[in-house]
């Protein structure tokens, strides 16, 4: 009976040092969780500060292209229809 019970209070000890130890874990993963998320969050950031300018600028050109383009077309099918006209006179 004197080595069973040297066999629990050992179990018991090893036992406890394992809940400390994963406290410990849970703790040290918490923290490096919170730094890793604070980390993604500035680089995200900076990220959209930096490129919306330029998204900004590159909206503005397509729809100075697209315009001129309609603008464009327009001209020659005008010229085509009265390109037209003048031949079937």
């Amino acid at each position: 009976m004197a080595a069973l019970d040297a066999q629990w209070k050992a179990l018991v000890k090893q036992l406890k040092k394992l809940e400390v130890d994963t406290r410990k874990a849970r703790g040290d993963a918490r923290v490096r969780l919170k730094k890793l998320d604070k980390q993604a969050r500035t680089m995200i950031e900076r990220a959209l500060r930096e490129a919306e300018p330029r998204m900004r600028q590159a909206m503005k050109e397509a729809s100075r292209i697209g315009r001129s383009l309609r603008a464009g077309m327009e001209a020659g099918a005008s010229a085509y229809r009265a390109s037209i006209r003048k031949r079937k006179k």
